[in-house]
């Protein structure tokens, strides 16, 4: 059992490193731990190497937006709360664009291997409540949404920023098709 003064220090240590590598891009992991109020020993201890960080602040990310799904179940339609978590995400994606160069070869099919299915989970479950509904077509695939989304947070952001529009045409996709006459 992890003591809680441990838990807090690796949670001050997740939000110290979150912070500065938006802000920054590249800390070192000295800054991180003097952000954090923690020796180096202690970041250390919780993360041996910065690459272990850099996996932990995405997966933390991940988690986070993740657990944001029934709430806006609870709150929206499906297709809106689909909208709003998609949204979240690209931002997300688009803070931690800085994180990716930090990673290497493996590092990347790590954090792919360890988000790829707890995303594919989250968007599973607001499709089923827009089928579940009628307000999102029967045949509408997670990995398929996942994968077109994709290019969203790649879109420069910004008065230009297509994302939105992109979104759009993503979900009107995903509207049940009327039958013709």
């Amino acid at each position: 059992m992890v003591r809680s003064d441990a838990r807090e220090n690796r949670a001050r240590i997740l939000a110290a490193a979150r912070e500065a590598f938006t802000d920054d891009g590249a800390p070192s992991m000295n800054q991180v731990a003097q952000l954090a109020g923690v020796g180096a020993g202690t970041l250390y201890r919780n993360f041996p190497t910065r690459e272990a960080l850099v996996l932990a602040v995405y997966q933390d990310e991940v988690e986070r937006i993740i657990a944001t799904v029934p709430g806006l179940l609870a709150e929206l339609t499906p297709l809106e709360a689909l909208r709003q978590w998609t949204t979240l995400l690209v931002e997300a994606m688009r803070k931690k664009h800085g994180l990716g160069d930090a990673l290497s070869p493996t590092g990347h099919q790590t954090i792919t291997e360890q988000t790829y299915r707890p995303v594919v989970a989250a968007i599973t479950e607001l499709l089923d409540a827009g089928k579940q509904d009628g307000s999102i077509r029967a045949d509408a695939d997670a990995g398929d949404f996942l994968q077109l989304t994709g290019a969203l947070w790649r879109a420069t952001p910004g008065p230009d920023d297509r994302s939105p529009r992109m979104l759009a045409l993503v979900l009107d996709g995903l509207r049940p098709q009327s039958p013709l006459p």
